[in-house]
């Protein structure tokens, strides 16, 4: 199969490796990066659950990608973890802008695999672990300062820069995001309407009018109530003078 040009660093390490001689070598545990020039160099898999090795790859013995093996030529180089967790990296950094903000947290990469260049990076919101987490594309160009452990960007807000994937949350957000400003639209559109209405009508000769055809306004015909009272089915000797209920 043939070599992938670009692949994510996710990709490859949730990938079994699996050397020339047939052994298999275990998933990827973390990526082997020079993040002055935001490359990556190779990664390392752990050949065993039980086992406090680490064997380190480089990206060039990389024979071929099928969907869940990685095929490698030659042998890797032995390490263990604590050896490796000195390695400088970008993987799980604080993103903050520059009024020192925490923005996010780098997830993840995209490289190529014949050079190791990095193109971009993958921020998440909240911890990367979380099944479902929203990723941002965050361009080198955005990348002001970096260290290990921290990456400085010229951004303020994450909603500057495109999203890639879209947790259920955040489709939700924006969703009810949308419906506010069509709601808020559809307001102001009748607010102007209503107004340009009033505006229009003559208030003046509607009251005359309502004035002149009202039958129960100062009529002689209008009946009163209390007279149309039955009060002999209620064993009242006389009907009182005031409220007929006291």
């Amino acid at each position: 199969m043939a070599l992938s040009k670009q692949i994510l660093l996710s990709h490859l390490l949730n990938h079994n490796t699996r050397c020339d001689k047939g052994l298999d070598h275990g998933q990827g545990v973390l990526a082997w990066m020079h993040p002055p020039v935001h490359r990556i160099l190779g990664w390392a898999t752990r050949p065993s659950a039980l086992s406090l090795s680490r064997d380190v790859w480089r990206l060039n013995q990389i024979k071929a990608i099928t969907n869940n093996q990685i095929y490698l030529k030659g042998e890797p180089a032995l390490s263990d973890q604590a050896t490796l967790d000195r390695f400088p990296t970008l993987i799980n950094a604080d993103l903050l802008n520059t009024q020192n903000e925490k923005l996010g947290l780098v997830a993840d990469f995209l490289f190529e695999t014949n050079t190791g260049k990095i193109l971009y990076y993958l921020v998440s919101r909240s911890s990367p672990k979380i099944p479902g987490t929203s990723r941002w594309r965050l361009s080198i160009d955005h990348i002001i300062d970096k260290q290990p452990g921290l990456v400085i960007t010229d951004i303020m807000t994450l909603e500057e820069i495109p999203i890639v994937k879209s947790s259920i949350k955040q489709d939700l957000f924006k969703s009810s995001k949308k419906w506010k400003e069509e709601f808020q639209k559809i307001s102001l559109k009748v607010n102007n309407r209503l107004e340009g209405w009033l505006e229009e009508t003559d208030w003046d000769d509607n009251v005359n009018y309502f004035q002149k055809n009202n039958q129960f306004l100062d009529s002689e015909d209008q009946i009163n109530y209390f007279d149309t009272i039955d009060y002999s089915n209620n064993n009242l000797e006389s009907k009182p003078d005031g409220d007929p209920w006291i």
